[in-house]
Formats: C-alpha cells, structure tokens, sequence
C-alpha cells in the first residue's frame, strides 16, 4: 500500500473534488431560503444494521466545508450498529451543514457497507490464520475510500495502484512470453530503474506454480480459479517459499474451505464491487 501521506493527500483531493462536482458556483437551495447567519444542528441516524465506517471521513468532510463545525462524535469507525442509533452529532451553519450533507452520507453509506461486508468475511476466516484481501475492482476516483473502509472492516489491503507492487497476470505473462521470461524481465526492470516494489505471479495450474518456483524474489504466488484439492497441492509445493494467494470468485459458502487449504491471503473484488449501501441520514434536530 501506499504512504500515510499519499492516502491522505488522495483523501484531500477526493474531498476537493466532490465538493467541485456537488456545489459548483454555490447551494442555490440553501442560499435563496437559509440566512447566511442561521445556525443549527444535526445528527446521522442509522436506519439500518451493520458496521459503521466514514466517521473520521465526515469530519474531514465538514472541516473542509467550514472549519468552525463542531462535530460529537458518539460511535467510532468499525462499531457495530442498528437502526434508531445515532453516529454523530454536527453543529453551527446551516448552510454549511446543509453544503456537506450529500457527500457525507453517499460516502459514509458505501463505506458502511463495503466495512460489513469485509468484516463478515473476517468473521468466517476466524480462527484460520488467513487474511482476507480487497483488489483493484474499485469506485473510480474514490479507491482511497473504498480501500480505508475495508480496514475499518477488519480486511486487509492489497497494492493501492499499478505503481506500488509489481503483479504478473495471465495477460502480463503471456504477452511478455511465458513465467520466466515475465519474471526476469521484471526483476532486470526494477534494478535499471532503482524500484523496489515487490513481485506477485498468478498462476493458473500446478506446472506454473512450479515454474514460478524456479525464479527468486517473488514475494507472493497468486493461485488463481484453483478448486480445493489443488489449491491444497499448490500449497504444499510453495511450501516457506513464499506468500500465498487464493482469488478467482471466492464468496461466503466457500471462503472458509480455501482458507483451511493453508493459504495467506484470500483476495475478494467483492469486498467492493457489489455492496448495498447501509441506510443512513443526516437529520435537522
């Protein structure tokens, strides 16, 4: 993953960006009906059930729009919640609350529910020692959000971005004209250039598995559309060699059964490319 500091500037610029998108030249609504000088207060209420996750995100929000907000913060990133609780309470502008609203909420309910999603998934991996791993199957634009949702849900993220780890997949590998050569080409890629990023190779059956064990310095064998027994087997063979990875449709009913094959990591495009946003709304008190 990414620095601290680039996950926050990409924080900032998703910020920057919704509000461009939402409010362009002025809340015409709020303006022509709300005096400039009213005040008032609101709360998120939960309408639904699941884990909650944007908190910190809607305070960042509400601090862009107006740094004068005052926000009480009453149930934190990764609590469980149900319908009547009360997440927060915000106070001061109207306007301003009123200007904040849309991207608080569209925020906060997808990363609600992509945090409950993934913290279902970590529950049915308890006990395994298996990870479970969001992807690249992402919101365009907003990734920093979805992937900041998948921690608070107890998940783990994979690389950011084509920029921060090297991954040879099928299509890598075959254009670039087998495992090995993909492989070579990519460590003498790195050394020219003074990268250090590591190195996942997908493998599609048990002979690529061995293949890629015949090359050093691949940090994590992606053991992709593999059934059970030889996912089993691409285990044993990878044995302490390196990491390991299972993905290619993985869901609920079979998580648990790939997991106890041995693997590291389990990788899920689910976790964010198909979720129901968790109900919530941001009410005048």
């Amino acid at each position: 993953m990414i620095s601290e500091e680039q996950f926050k500037e990409e924080i900032t610029l998703i910020i920057a960006n919704a509000i461009r998108e939402d409010v362009g030249d002025g809340d015409h609504s709020s303006l022509a009906c709300i005096p400039e000088s009213a005040t008032g207060k609101a709360k998120l209420l939960v309408k639904d059930e699941g884990i909650i996750a944007g908190v910190d995100f809607a305070e960042l929000v509400f601090y862009f729009v107006d740094p004068s907000l005052k926000i009480e913060v009453l149930i934190k990133d990764g609590s469980p919640v149900s319908h009547g609780d009360i997440v927060f309470y915000v106070e001061g502008s109207s306007q301003s609350i009123l200007k904040a609203e849309r991207l608080v909420l569209n925020a906060m309910q997808r990363m609600s529910a992509i945090a409950t999603k993934t913290n279902m998934f970590v529950n049915l991996l308890k006990g395994t020692g298996t990870k479970i791993l969001d992807t690249r199957k992402t919101t365009p634009g907003i990734r920093a959000l979805e992937k900041w949702a998948v921690k608070i849900g107890g998940g783990e993220n994979h690389r950011f971005a084509l920029y921060d780890m090297i991954m040879l997949k099928d299509n890598h590998i075959d254009f670039a004209g087998g495992i090995t050569k993909a492989i070579d080409k990519t460590k003498k890629y790195l050394k020219e250039t003074g990268r250090d990023l590591k190195i996942i190779v997908e493998a599609r059956d048990l002979e690529e598995i061995k293949e890629i064990l015949e090359s050093e310095g691949v940090y994590r064998i992606l053991i992709d559309n593999f059934n059970y027994e030889d996912t089993r087997e691409a285990v044993k063979l990878i044995g302490n060699t390196c990491l390991t990875e299972s993905s290619g449709g993985i869901n609920e009913k079979t998580i648990r059964e790939y997991a106890e094959c041995g693997v590291d990591f389990i990788s899920s495009g689910a976790l964010t490319h198909s979720v129901y946003n968790l109900d919530l709304s941001l009410k005048a008190v």
